[in-house]
């Protein structure tokens, strides 16, 4: 054994020791989690950039519906290209002076110079952001979904990583695909290059959504013994349209598994239905992953709370004031 895949047993054996007793119970895993999980875990949000006064509003009716729940910290995305820049670093000053929560910025390395990238990281830290989510980033509309690095930029996201620590004493978050980057030639490759990142100043790791839990324990596992030993946080993801959700998870390389498509079939005219289909999928997901030790969930909420809500009551979550 490793020294590093020593250290990660050493890790779960205590996380073992301070989790609740399992035992053999007629009640399902939802229903466990409710009476074993309160207070042990902790929550992270994702939100988008609004492009309209509309969607300015649903998104902060879901910042405030959420904020009570007192994440470790709540995301502002890029969009492809960066192309929602200047809304991110809108959304994200908002955030930092109206609310309690802590915000993590995006920053990718998609067309912008290194130079561009590294100011506006510094005037991140200028303004009181400690927290980077850093990803190389999707490729701009008219690249043919082909990411080519600018010449003068930074080429990833390891190297995003490097500049961003060196700027300041930033938290850095990095993204992985438990079921292997679109791009990437194999699994292991992945984690090789999430070591990279590691050796370069990323200290969390979060996954792309899945649905696929053993697939994601399974990688998981290889990571932790391949002598990787930062949280890799499970992204959930609990969404209605059932094909819209097809088309992100082709882009994305994350599986649909044959049971998710007979539960959705025949509702695209049922919203209410699909709804409370996505809700019940993702909360199993979450009281399975915690009876498995984890005890961080990262929500990619769509700007939406009513759904993520719920599946933190059901993880055992409740709101700091009405707990008071």
């Amino acid at each position: 054994m490793t020294v590093a895949l020593k250290r990660w047993a050493e890790v779960r054996e205590v996380e073992a020791a301070d989790a609740p007793p399992r035992r053999r119970s007629p009640l399902g895993p939802v229903a466990r989690a409710a009476e074993t999980a309160g207070g042990r875990l902790n929550v992270s949000f994702e939100f988008f950039p609004p492009k309209s006064d509309e969607g300015e509003a649903v998104l902060w009716a879901a910042i405030r519906r959420l904020e009570p729940l007192s994440p470790s910290f709540v995301s502002v995305t890029y969009g492809a290209g960066g192309s929602t820049r200047e809304r991110t670093h809108r959304t994200v000053g908002r955030i930092l002076h109206e609310t309690k929560l802590r915000p993590a910025a995006h920053l990718t390395c998609v067309d912008a110079s290194r130079e561009e990238v590294d100011q506006v990281a510094a005037d991140y830290w200028a303004a009181g952001v400690r927290h980077v989510v850093a990803l190389r980033g999707d490729p701009p509309t008219g690249m043919g979904g082909v990411y080519q690095p600018r010449a003068d930029g930074y080429a990833n996201a390891t190297e995003l990583t490097r500049a961003i620590r060196a700027i300041a004493p930033f938290e850095v978050s990095v993204g992985v695909y438990p079921e292997k980057h679109p791009e990437s030639p194999s699994l292991q490759h992945d984690i090789d290059v999430l070591k990279q990142k590691i050796d370069a100043g990323a200290t969390r790791a979060i996954s792309q959504f899945f649905f696929d839990t053993d697939a994601f324990l399974r990688f998981v596992e290889a990571a932790r013994a391949a002598g990787v030993t930062i949280p890799i946080v499970p992204g959930i993801m609990p969404v209605t349209n059932f094909k819209g959700l097809r088309r992100m998870s082709g882009q994305c390389g994350a599986a649909l598994p044959g049971w998710m498509e007979t539960l959705f079939d025949g509702l695209d005219d049922d919203p209410e239905t699909r709804r409370l289909i996505a809700g019940s999928v993702a909360a199993e997901m979450c009281a399975k992953l915690a009876e498995e030790g984890f005890r961080e969930f990262h929500f990619y909420t769509l700007n939406r709370a009513d759904l993520v809500y719920a599946i933190c009551r059901v993880l055992g979550l409740r709101d700091r004031v009405a707990a008071a």
